[in-house]
Formats: structure tokens, sequence, C-alpha cells
């Protein structure tokens, strides 16, 4: 966390630092421009000099922008503040528009009214070329800072100062064209510099409309459909999404905001269901680093659903936890079995209407079932304190070892933990058996070696048995 603060703290001030050098350009250039225009009456100069000026303005906007956008959210504005450099490229936009208009409507008087004899001189060819020469330097800086920090302003800055050596080469030409017609008594090369004020105009014009259109996508929290494509092929991957309902991304700045809805398999439990919501927060984030990711999930029935994790479904639902749960044929017909723990503290008339209800639901969800039975079991309310071992605990573990040697495939039984609460008795243990036993055979010695010590010791009320592999027992 320390290193990523470091890190937006780095970039924010190398992002003021370049527009700070950039607004000191632009005011040296708008100076000269304006005093190299004043002295040669030319106006495709002046026109470069006020869009110069309109330079120093934007330039001026984006210092300002780039240090207001990097604050953090505040209560005024959760999402932060990244939108002002937005804001601060299309305010420079409509500045650049104005100057459009003021530049043509003068060329077109000096076409159609009056000429204005230009003096020509060497000190506005330099000028020009010093412009040029700036503004390659500046938009280059810009652009590689715009890069790395993925500032808005600065990115705008940077196409804008690139476009502007094509319009001062322009002004240079429309110069040129002038003199060469004044050398030769060619008259309508006089109208050359205004027409590269035109030219000028027509440029900055078609650059503004392209700024404008993309600071007005941003605003508007318009998103490339090719941004939402990655992002959905990305999350589509994750494993256990079921599908992803929604997807809406909005832009600020450099920054992105991503805000997803997932269905997700409603059997899975609280912790796998973020262990999944983390896994798609990093997909998103292989389509769009740093994008700040929002995920709600939304329980989904899966195609794939047993009974079992229907009925499961239903107890998660229900915030009770069901255990020996199995499905039985009857004549033809399907019955689910299942034992519900609830709390031992509950009335009884109410128990039976919470498990009346659950019922219906579960016949509602697995339409195939024809009835449902349930075995209600109270579950303590208090936190189990062993007592110690006494001669009757150490008997019932004397039974429990002797019941097991009546099977050949439990190798031996460890770990007997005699439990009590209240006046009701447990056991729990670990009982060893074959590597390549089956499953369905462990239920079957386990069940049958419960029945076994149950007959030995029916005051035992719980019993819990974990099988393990004899492999495990050697390591």
């Amino acid at each position: 966390m320390t290193s990523t603060v470091a890190s937006l703290a780095d970039r924010s001030a190398e992002k003021r630092q370049v527009a700070l050098h950039s607004m000191t350009a632009a005011a040296a250039m708008t100076l000269l421009k304006l005093a190299a225009g004043l002295f040669s009456g030319s106006l495709g100069i002046l026109s470069d000099a006020a869009h110069s000026a309109l330079d120093l303005i934007g330039v001026t906007l984006t210092f300002f922008s780039v240090q207001v956008s990097d604050k953090p959210a505040d209560e005024d504005h959760t999402y932060g503040h990244a939108k002002f450099e937005n804001l601060s490229a299309f305010g420079e936009a409509g500045l650049m528009a104005i100057s459009c208009a003021w530049i043509i409507w003068e060329a077109m008087q000096r076409i159609i009214a009056h000429r204005v004899e230009l003096r020509h001189s060497i000190w506005p060819v330099l000028v020009l070329l010093t412009s040029i020469a700036v503004d390659f330097w500046r938009s280059r800086r810009l652009r590689a800072v715009a890069e790395r920090t993925g500032s808005a302003a600065l990115a705008t800055d940077a196409f804008h100062f690139a476009s502007d050596i094509w319009s001062t080469v322009a002004v240079l030409a429309g110069l040129g064209a002038t003199w060469v017609g004044a050398r030769l008594g060619i008259s309508w090369l006089s109208y050359a510099d205004p027409f590269a004020a035109v030219i000028v105009s027509l440029m900055i014009l078609r650059m503004t409309l392209h700024l404008s259109r993309e600071t007005l996508a941003v605003l508007s929290d318009q998103v490339p459909a090719e941004t939402r494509s990655r992002i959905l092929r990305e999350v589509e991957q994750v494993a256990g999404v079921l599908a992803v309902e929604q997807v809406r991304v909005r832009r600020a700045g450099a920054g992105h905001f991503a805000d997803l809805t997932l269905a997700l398999p409603r059997r899975y439990t609280f912790e796998h269901t973020g262990e999944l919501v983390r896994a798609a927060t990093e997909a998103v984030h292989r389509a769009l680093p740093e994008a700040d990711v929002v995920i709600h999930t939304v329980p989904r029935q899966a195609q794939a659903e047993s009974i079992f994790d229907r009925v499961r479904a239903v107890a998660a639902r229900n915030n009770v936890s069901v255990h020996e749960l199995s499905v039985q044929s009857h004549h033809g017909r399907l019955r689910v079995e299942q034992h519900l723990e609830l709390d031992e503290t509950m009335p009884l008339l109410q128990a039976h209407n919470f498990v009346t209800s659950m019922e219906a639901e579960i016949l509602s969800e697995t339409p195939e079932v024809d009835s449902v039975l349930t075995h209600i079991e109270s579950e303590p309310a208090t936190i189990e304190q062993p007592d110690e071992m006494v001669e009757e605990d150490r008997k019932i573990e004397q039974e429990l070892r002797a019941a097991a040697s009546l099977f050949p495939e439990i190798a031996d039984v460890h770990e007997i933990i005699v439990g009590r609460a209240g006046e009701h008795i447990s056991l729990s243990c670990h009982c060893t058996l074959p590597d390549d036993l089956t499953m369905a055979r462990v239920h079957e010695v386990m069940t049958a070696l419960e029945d076994r010590f149950k007959l030995e010791c029916p005051e035992v009320y719980r019993v819990t048995i974990h099988p393990e592999p004899v492999t495990d027992n050697l390591r």
C-alpha cells in the first residue's frame, strides 16, 4: 500500500512538473509571436500568436486540473476528481474553436475588403522556427508523461502541440509566398498570408472536433465496445462463474471504474464466493489494469445441480445445516430424508412450522421428489466442555476398540475423545482403513461399527468416526 501511494505521488508530481514547463514555454512563445506579428503585420503570425495565447490558457487549465484530479475521493466526489482533467480538455477545445472563428473572420476581411502590406524580416521567420522546435520538444515530453500516467489533459496538450507544428509551417509557407510575390511582382500571392491563416484555423478546427468528441465520450461515460468485450472474455473464463449478467464501465481521467454482476451457483459458501470474487477482480485487472472494480453476486441454479445440491441450497437459504442427507426410491417415488439441527431452546410448535415450511420449499425446488422426511435434532447453544476422563470413559474407549476388532478392514482406532455436555455423552475417533477400500464399503464399515458400539454403550448420544487411509498414518 505504501509503495502504491508513493507511486501515485510520483506520477502526480511528474504531471505537475511537465505541465508547468509547458505553461512557461507557451507564455514565452505567445509573447514572441505577438511581437513578430505586430512588427511584420502578418495575420498568419498574429493568428499563430492567438493560437499560442489559447495554448497558454489551455496549459494553465491543465496545470491546475492535474493538481485537482489527483486528489483522493471525498464525500462530495465519491469517484474522485479525475474528470477535472477531462473538463479541462473540453474547455481548451472550446477556446480553440473561438480562436478559429475570429481568425477566419479577420482573414476574410483582409481578402475581401483590403490588403495589408507586410514588412518582411528574418526575425519573424526565426520566431516561427523557434516555435516549431519548442512545440516538437514539449509535445514529445507531454506524450511520454501522458502515456506513463494516463493523463487525459496532458495527452490533449501533446496532441495539440504536435498539430501546432504543421500550423506554424503553414504560416511560414504563407510568409514565403508573400515575400516571393513582392519580389516577383505577382499580386495574387499577397493573399497567401491570410490564406495561410485560414488553413491554420481549419486545421485547428479539425483538431478541436476530434478532441471534443473524445472528451465528450469520457464525460458521457462512453467506453469502447472492445474494452467491455475484453472484460467479458476474461471474467467468463473464471471457473465457477455461471454468467456475467451485467458489465458497466466508466472512465474518469486516467482511471476506470468497472461494475459487474456475476451469477454464481447458489450452493457456494460465503468463503467460496469471496475467493471467486477475488479471481474475477484479477480477471478484470488483466483487461483494465488498476481499474476500481466492484462485483455484485447473485445466486443462480446451475444446470447440473443434483437433488442433494438443491436441498442444501434450501437449507443454506434458511440458515440451517443438514446432514445424513439421502434420497430413497420407494415404489417408483423419490423420498428425501435429512437430519436438521435447530436451536435446542426452540419450542416444538415453532420448530415444526419451520420444518414444514422448509420441506415445502424443497418439494418446490425438486418436483421429481414426492415426499420429505426430516429428523429434527437440537443444536447445543453452549460450547461443549469435556470433563476429565473417568473410569466410565475408559470403559467406553475399551468397548469401542473391542467393537472395531470385529471388522478385518479396520487396522486401528486412535485419537479417541469422549466428551460430555450436560447429560449427553459424545465420542469421536479416527479409524485407519486400507487405501484401496471404496467409499461405499468405508461407509458400510463405519455404520456397522457405530451400530455395534451403540449396542454395548447405548448411553453414548453421538458418535463421529473419521476414516483415514493406512498410507496417511505411515508418514
